[in-house]
């Protein structure tokens, strides 16, 4: 393995990266293949541009290609000018100096972007399940990987609300990958529970799952797994080897960097949402990150004026099933069973724990409050509690721990927990 780190806050130098990344690159069994680099979208702190520049300037020269291709998920698909930002050039570099690297977006809605690399058995499902699901499941991934000689994952590596740590092969499934394994493994994380699982050392049932589907991708792989310095757009780790490797080295720094342990319980949390996150699907994260430290009967305000949708994708679905815990989905599973896994999983995750009985009926653990540009009204029908975000004076917010209440600026990746 190829490994840079500092420990402590800090960061490394722009040229401790660029000759880490220059001596795992300069084998020259690199030379004349054809190289797909996946990189996250927008919605994840990383220095891409960095990375970009370096893996133009170690490859482009030697290789019979070098593409990109941005690991969407079901996100929306990014403009030419969001590209642009994400890697960090401007319209006239991407024409000129850049003009023979692709820059694809994962086109997840489009049924041509996929084959099947096969299937993993219900047997093998509820083997790396625990027994939670008995299904089998289409290992559906897009079909570029199989198009080149080497797939390169360059992303960061963050505690993760379904998988423990984000990153690694997490850029396969479910970054370039089909419903069937999206919808799986999302709701193998719900079963398990968003608050159980986030942040959890080591590999997760979910993370199995994730490593079972990638290891059927015939293509070669190498990841570059990034740490990103809090409050920083900076590393403060590189870790570049076969992913789970990678991975596995770079979610123990990110354990160190991004948990935050606090002494008590809060009774209200307010999570300040960047501008990143452009909906509640992706802005959720201000819930998930901040569950553990809220005490029971507390609330959680996602603050984030900017954002009018639920989800520019799964807002149809959303509007029908509306927000709940995990049980009222279970018990009630013939009128729930038809829906994405993935997106019932989503509702668990940000309604958080609790219970449901058809005499009490649900009862979550904390509330869940909306300020955002979402209306009263859709706010109620989605079973979420709304407050105007005018109200919200974020200066008055500030400093008053001792109250029981906590301000986080940036919310959605430093996890906090209990001591």
């Amino acid at each position: 393995m190829h490994s840079l780190a500092v420990t402590n806050n800090g960061t490394l130098a722009k040229e401790e990266v660029s000759l880490l990344v220059h001596q795992a690159l300069a084998n020259p069994q690199f030379d004349g293949q054809r190289i797909l680099v996946l990189i996250p979208d927008g919605t994840r702190t990383a220095p891409i541009p960095q990375m970009f520049r370096l893996l133009y300037q170690e490859l482009s020269h030697r290789v019979a290609a070098l593409d990109f291709l941005i690991a969407l998920g079901t996100h929306n698909p990014m403009s030419e000018e969001q590209i642009n930002r994400l890697v960090g050039v401007t319209a006239e570099e991407r024409k000129t100096t850049f003009k023979k690297i692709n820059i694809f977006n994962h086109l997840w809605h489009l049924p041509e972007t996929f084959i099947s690399c096969g299937v993993i058995s219900a047997a093998e499902i509820a083997e790396i399940s625990n027994g939670m699901l008995h299904q089998e499941v289409d290992v559906r991934v897009n079909k570029l990987v199989v198009e080149y000689d080497l797939i390169i994952i360059c992303g960061p590596v963050f505690p993760h609300e379904v998988v423990g740590f984000s990153g690694g092969n997490k850029y396969f499934f479910p970054g370039i990958s089909g419903q069937e394994v999206i919808n799986l493994s999302h709701w193998l994380g719900a079963l398990i529970t968003c608050y159980e699982i986030i942040g959890t050392p080591g590999v997760t049932p979910v993370r199995r799952l994730i490593n079972r589907a990638a290891s059927m991708i015939p293509t070669r792989k190498l990841c570059l797994a990034m740490v990103v310095a809090p409050k920083t757009n900076q590393l403060a780790g590189l870790y570049i080897d076969k992913p789970d490797l990678a991975w596995e080295a770079a979610a123990k720094l990110s354990a160190k960097l991004h948990i935050k342990y606090v002494d008590k319980p809060f009774k209200q949390v307010l999570s300040v949402m960047p501008e990143m996150y452009d909906d509640i699907w992706t802005a959720a994260k201000g819930m998930y990150k901040l569950e553990p430290v809220v005490a029971d009967g507390g609330e959680v305000i996602i603050y984030a004026p900017h954002i009018t949708e639920f989800s520019y994708t799964h807002g149809r679905v959303l509007a029908e099933i509306g927000y709940h815990v995990r049980d009222y989905f279970l018990k009630q599973w013939d009128k729930f069973q038809e829906y994405p896994a993935g997106v019932l999983a989503h509702s668990t995750h940000l309604k958080g724990m609790g219970t449901f009985d058809f005499l009490e009926g649900e009862k979550p653990r904390i509330r869940v409050t909306l300020a955002t540009g979402i209306s009263p009204e859709r706010c109620a029908a989605h079973n979420l509690s709304y407050r105007d975000p005018a109200t919200i004076e974020l200066t008055q917010w500030s400093h008053r721990e001792h109250e029981g209440i906590l301000l986080v600026p940036k919310a959605g990746e430093i996890l906090y927990r209990l001591k």
